[in-house]
């Protein structure tokens, strides 16, 4: 085999090599993104999950307050 052949051989080994890297990378990025928006979707249902416990919680005081008040 010739020098220049095997440059060439090397070459397109070198050049798989990056598109398999390159598509990896596109890979990795996409699964990175996923797993963000999962985690902003699970965090704004934790958030408003709290928000309604607070809200129900105020609620009850407010009417047990309220309860008391009438009682008097």
């Amino acid at each position: 085999m010739s020098q220049n052949n095997q440059n060439n051989q090397n070459s397109a080994a070198q050049n798989v090599a990056e598109q398999v890297k390159n598509g990896a990378g596109v890979v990795f990025d996409a699964a990175k993104n996923t797993i963000q928006g999962a985690e902003d979707v699970a965090m704004t249902a934790v958030d408003k999950t709290a928000d309604v416990i607070d809200q129900t919680t105020n609620s009850v005081s407010n009417g047990m307050r309220n309860q008391q008040n009438n009682n008097r």
